[in-house]
């Protein structure tokens, strides 16, 4: 059991034990010092070994990965409380012709097993959420180490690959735009929803990517970076996921996404507007306006300056200068 799990458990028998108004006060001590040490122990965590294999022909990117830093997701294993990384992580490289490669839709460009073996296809990189190889294994690893911080318990889909995008820090413009767009175009919204999507066509999958990225992002700016350390740490010490996710937060996970979808609401209703041929011819509109004021400001001027030249009378031979 992860030592952020013993520590989530203690935290609970604490609540279960004082209950006084002074015990309130020392539990409170207590547990932020029990969360400290916990990420301070994640944050002292030593990386997980990425061991890569790959035949002769996939030599030049199984070079390329074997200098990619495993230390570089010690961010990421503080954020989901794993402060010991476990075994070896076995990574192995395959080539489009390959059996695993001919039996997966030509967006997946990788996976990571139950037994913590990744299996990636260079050939097929970038694809969206990862933009390089050195992304996508990080995105991989980061799976493992979820599964690892979970007990080995099962995650929603929504939330593992929320999680897993944020290991490299990456949410840019384009994350943001294809969120939108998802909302827009979707009928029924919900984390079951976005859920089926991953297992639906390329555009599908790249909205589901989006949308659970956003939507983690979203609990994580809301109620603080330990939550998903203490939803992963109470999956491992045997609650449900949604047990689990009232606890880390204090509201239902119903209550969280009707938050979230409320707030994305905004972007359905801007977006189709400012996108709309009405508010394009505004905005046409008001340029040429603007830019007819322009010209006869300009006009203005230089007639101001011609009236200035026409007064203006140069001295005569005999006239004194001033």
């Amino acid at each position: 059991m992860p030592g952020y799990t013993r520590l989530s458990v203690a935290r609970r028998d604490l609540d279960l034990s004082i209950d006084t108004t002074g015990g309130r006060l020392i539990r409170s001590i207590l547990l932020a010092v029990l969360t400290a040490f916990a990420l301070g122990a994640a944050a002292l965590a030593q990386p997980p070994e990425v061991l890569i294999d790959a035949p002769s022909d996939l030599e030049v990117p199984a070079r390329h990965l074997r200098q990619w830093r495993s230390d570089r997701l010690a961010t990421f294993q503080q954020l989901i409380g794993l402060p010991t990384s476990g075994q070896p992580i076995r990574v192995v490289l395959l080539t489009e012709d390959s059996v695993p490669a001919s039996a997966m839709p030509s967006w997946v460009a990788g996976y990571a097993q139950a037994d913590d073996l990744i299996v990636l296809f260079p050939a097929r990189v970038p694809v969206y959420p990862n933009s390089s190889l050195d992304e996508l294994l990080g995105h991989e690893v980061a799976h493992v180490l979820i599964a690892r911080a979970a007990g080995r318990r099962a995650v929603p889909r929504w939330f593992n690959e929320g999680l897993a995008m944020l290991a490299e820090e990456a949410w840019d413009w384009g994350d943001r735009s294809r969120a939108a767009l998802a909302l827009i175009r979707s009928e029924d919204y919900g984390i079951a929803t976005v859920d089926q999507r991953f297992g639906g066509t390329g555009s599908e999958v790249s909205s589901a990517y989006a949308l659970s990225a956003a939507f983690v992002r979203s609990l994580v700016g809301r109620h603080g970076k330990t939550m998903p350390a203490d939803v992963l740490a109470r999956l491992a010490a045997g609650q449900s996921f949604e047990s689990a996710f009232a606890a880390a937060t204090g509201e239902t996970l119903e209550e969280a996404e009707a938050f979230f979808w409320r707030r994305q609401a905004l972007w359905t209703r801007w977006i189709p507007l400012l996108g709309s041929p009405t508010t394009l011819w505004i905005l046409i509109t008001l340029l040429a306006l603007w830019a007819i004021k322009r010209r006869r400001d300009r006009d203005r001027d230089i007639e101001a300056a011609w009236d200035a030249e026409e007064r203006f009378v140069e001295p005569g031979p005999d006239e004194p200068l001033n």
